[in-house]
């Protein structure tokens, strides 16, 4: 092998079986939608799996189909060979041998492939008009007081839900109102009946029901007509068609789907045994709050009684007579100290004015005057004798020195009227000034003729 053939074989993406039934498996289930096909069943088999394995084929060709176990319990007959049957199935791959198959997930007889298309078509249609939106749906009541059931009076359906009804809360009351479930006449019937239950308004919500058939059974459900009288329909309406697996316009349209007949009197009705324990627990909490209410109110009555007591009038009068006589005791003694401590303080002030008493004070003052007066005679007594004596002395001091003394001894003293200045000297006056000649006894005034300078002593 050259370089370039194991370049090539490195290069080259291998694929082992497995690997490409797994890819081809893959292609196939994502390249095709859910498919309806019809064709006749050949090569059945029912291994102890409880899976059927069969073929499905025409005049030209023929395809291997897988029904598991779980699909097949759904189906409402016994699927033979050489029946003709219409599959919806999705495409795969047994990848053990390499064949396709188809993987059915629902199958019905091939006569019901018509219908099945005109189920398909009115539903797609009602579904545009918007009569499937849950916006229409209403509500259905908690405790209905009356329930009707639309169903035929005969059929197993009405029996079950009975039943049930009578079973969970048989005192609710329940209108039947008759139709037939099946056949020609039934879907005008059942409509007519929808809209006469709205006008007698004697129920609070409609159970519109019927047992299990095949499609063709369940065509009064399919129908137009009901389907519109359902969404015209005041009162609340619970559909219960067929069984489990089955489902018809009436459901889309419908308030609420319920499975099965005895499914929807269960959802329409209290369970007795739940209302009952509900009621208990109720009843329990009640009386535990009406207990504690009373207890509460027991309470606060014993603090209004006690209350009421205290302030009952005859008490709180019995209370302010007994506080009107100790207030009546507390005045009388707060007077009488007063008193004590006014008079007390009225002879206190009566001393204090006699002590202040202006006759006391006069009498006081005249005694201390005389006192004063008599010491003052003889201070002024001794003053004057003691002036007399010092005057005396001091005179004979001053006469012998006073220059009166001296004039009387024929001396005289000059002043010159000008200014007053004693005269010493000639030479302090000048001929014609005016002098003063005071004398013992008087004073002459002269003019001076003639003045002569003497010596200086």
């Amino acid at each position: 092998m050259n370089d370039q053939s194991v370049d090539d074989a490195f290069s080259r993406d291998i694929y082992t079986v497995s690997r490409l039934n797994s890819e081809v498996r893959a292609v196939l289930e994502g390249s095709f939608p859910l498919l309806w096909v019809e064709g006749e069943i050949s090569n059945l088999a029912r291994p102890a799996s409880g899976h059927v394995y069969f073929s499905l084929k025409d005049a030209h060709a023929q395809v291997r189909c897988a029904l598991f176990r779980m699909r097949r319990q759904r189906l409402r007959f016994q699927p033979a060979d050489g029946q003709r049957v219409l599959l919806r199935a999705r495409i795969s791959l047994y990848e053990g041998r390499g064949e396709y198959q188809l993987i059915v997930e629902h199958m019905e007889p091939a006569g019901e492939g018509a219908l099945r298309q005109a189920f398909e078509q009115l539903k797609q249609r009602l579904a545009d008009e918007g009569l499937f939106d849950s916006g229409h749906k209403r509500p259905l009541p908690s405790w209905p007081r009356r329930i009707g059931v639309i169903t035929s009076p005969t059929g197993a359906a009405i029996r079950d839900v009975l039943s049930v009804l009578a079973r969970r809360f048989p005192a609710i009351p329940v209108v039947v109102y008759p139709v037939p479930v099946q056949g020609a006449e039934a879907p005008a019937a059942i409509a007519d009946m929808i809209r006469l239950a709205n006008r007698r308004n004697e129920c609070d919500l409609l159970i519109l029901t019927r047992g299990g058939g095949s499609l063709e059974d369940l065509a009064a459900f399919n129908d137009e007509g009901v389907a519109r009288a359902i969404h015209e329909s005041r009162l609340p309406i619970v559909s219960a068609i067929g069984h489990e697996v089955d489902f018809s316009i009436a459901d889309f349209v419908a308030d609420q789907r319920a499975p099965t007949p005895s499914a929807a009197a269960e959802l329409v009705s209290p369970d007795r045994d739940e209302v009952r324990q509900t009621l208990e627990q109720g009843r329990r909490r009640l009386r535990r709050q009406m207990d504690q209410r009373l207890a509460l109110l027991a309470t606060r009555l014993g603090h209004l009684a006690d209350r009421l007591q205290r302030l009952h009038p005859g008490n709180r009068l019995l209370q302010q007579a007994q506080r009107l006589d100790e207030l009546e005791q507390r005045l009388g003694q707060t007077m009488t100290r007063l008193l004590r401590h006014r008079q007390q303080r009225l002879e206190l002030l009566a001393t204090r004015l006699r002590a202040r008493s202006p006759a006391l004070r006069l009498g006081q003052a005249g005694s201390h005057c005389s006192q004063l007066r008599q010491r003052l005679d003889r201070a002024i007594t001794g003053l004057l004798q003691g002036s007399r004596q010092r005057l005396a002395a001091r005179a004979g001091s001053l006469q012998a020195l006073s220059p009166l003394a001296t004039l009387e001894r024929g001396y005289s003293i000059t002043r010159r009227l000008a200014d007053g200045r004693v005269v010493t000297a000639a030479g302090m006056v000048s001929v014609g000034d005016r002098v003063e000649t005071l004398l013992a006894r008087g004073r002459l005034v002269c003019r001076v003729e003639d003045q002569t300078a003497g010596g200086e002593h």
